[in-house]
């Protein structure tokens, strides 16, 4: 008898690398934002005019939600409460029904802030429950370190 190779990420859409090797995938994704801040500056006797100037870009937490990671980013998350931050590239690709890659995002100097795993409750199943098969990695983005 054959034997045949389950995909385990095959569900979700949005696959995540580190450092350009899959460990996981998730169904939902939130914080691809970058925001730049503006402070404006009036002119001495000009009053109809304000000077916009740049002052600093933000980026929030990205927020990995309802999917399956190996232990790779345990591990990783493991190194910075131990005081070891190492700061790596993650790819999140955004893959169609049939599986293939429709759209890629880079996020570069990332490191792991926070993990939340599935609550347990012996009284649910957890397919049942939205938020009850998630994990959750959330890592602290920087682009600032990428463009020296």
């Amino acid at each position: 008898m054959a034997r045949t190779t389950v995909d385990p990420f095959h569900g979700f859409r949005f696959r995540v690398e580190i450092d350009q090797v899959q460990h996981g995938a998730f169904a939902r994704v939130k914080g691809l934002v970058r925001e730049t801040k503006f402070e404006t500056r009036r002119e001495g006797g000009v009053n109809d005019f304000e000077h916009k100037l740049r002052t600093m870009t933000t980026y929030p937490n990205l927020v990995l939600e309802r999917g399956l990671a190996d232990t790779f980013m345990w591990e990783w998350h493991d190194k910075v409460i131990e005081g070891s931050v190492e700061r790596r590239t993650i790819t999140i690709t955004l893959n169609n029904e049939a599986g293939d890659e429709v759209w890629r995002w880079l996020i570069e100097q990332a490191y792991p802030v926070k993990w939340t795993g599935t609550d347990l409750d012996a009284k649910e199943h957890p397919a049942k429950d939205e938020n009850g098969d998630s994990r959750r990695f959330d890592a602290r983005r920087s682009m600032a370190n990428a463009a020296r």
